[in-house]
């Protein structure tokens, strides 16, 4: 009897969960964001595991034989640890491992080999996996310090833009409208208070905004998606000296900001690829199928 996996996808904006027999989908299901946070594990906890069920439920099964979790904010081992023991009260499936979602991408893109995986959410970072297997990130320290080129950095461009055209600062700019639509602010003082009390994932909810603004010829969301596509290579950049004897680096890309397809993806492409070394891959990356591979390789 084949056995029965789950790979989850936890993220500051969502979490994704599918259940798996090793060739084929049996069930899935989409929940809120859980990433790690100190002192908050717990409540990630209890995400995570609702989004576990539902899977496994439409899936028609109440255990898996095998979960690996991949989750934002994983970084560090006291974090995972508190998750796994969190789960294994919840008795979801004989063999659990939590690792980070960097990991996943990374398995999802490349398996065991080299190449570089770029994310682009509600924060970002680039990741690295040389050819002697080492891991080595660039930025994403969050979005206090870093996050550059991110959905939060792309959304608080967008209302900064928003207000310096309110003044007569910069050109008018349709963001405007269209933000004043997403956030149901009605008008600017509205949009004043709205922001005021927003947090980082709710900034990053304007990306796709900004980004479907960008598509209709719109100067100033062009230009933060050009400002946004610089700060994203250069984090390609950094992680470049890491593969020294390659002549060719692939670099794949995780999140819907950045997926093929997408308004950002041609002029993120072009920047990277200024460096001759550097390819992007046209195929986006399902960090998902990586915990599911992982999760195949616990069950041998």
């Amino acid at each position: 009897m084949s056995p029965i996996l789950a790979g989850a996808d936890v993220g500051g904006s969502s979490t994704r969960v599918v259940v798996s027999d090793g060739t084929r989908v049996l069930g899935s299901a989409d929940g809120p964001g859980a990433a790690l946070r100190p002192e908050r594990v717990l409540a990630s906890a209890a995400t995570i595991a609702d989004v576990i069920r539902r899977a496994l439920a439409n899936a028609g099964r109440l255990r898996a034989d095998a979960i690996v979790i991949g989750a934002a904010g994983g970084g560090r081992e006291a974090e995972r640890e508190e998750l796994r023991q969190a789960l294994r009260v919840e008795s979801l499936a004989d063999k659990l491992r939590v690792t980070t979602d960097i990991e996943i991408a990374l398995e999802a893109a490349f398996g065991s080999g080299p190449g570089i995986v770029l994310t682009a959410g509600t924060g970002s970072v680039g990741v690295a996996r040389d050819s002697k297997g080492a891991i080595h990130r660039s930025g994403g320290y969050g979005w206090q310090m870093g996050d550059e080129g991110s959905g939060y950095s792309i959304g608080r461009s967008a209302l900064g833009a928003i207000g310096r055209a309110a003044d007569g600062r910069s050109p008018a700019t349709a963001l405007t409208e269209a933000i004043l639509a997403a956030t149901k602010a009605g008008q600017l003082d509205g949009l004043i208070r709205w922001s005021a009390r927003a947090g980082p994932a709710e900034v990053a909810a304007l990306a796709p905004v900004v980004l479907d603004v960008a598509a209709t010829g719109d100067l100033t969301a062009r230009g933060i998606l050009d400002y946004a596509a610089r700060e994203l290579s250069q984090l390609v950049f950094h992680l470049l000296p890491h593969f020294p004897d390659e002549a060719l680096v692939t670099v794949a890309c995780n999140g819907g900001l950045i997926s093929p397809g997408r308004p950002l993806f041609p002029v993120l492409k072009v920047k990277v690829e200024e460096q001759p070394r550097l390819a992007m891959r046209e195929e986006p990356v399902n960090p998902v199928d990586g915990a599911l591979a992982m999760a195949q390789a616990m069950v041998g």
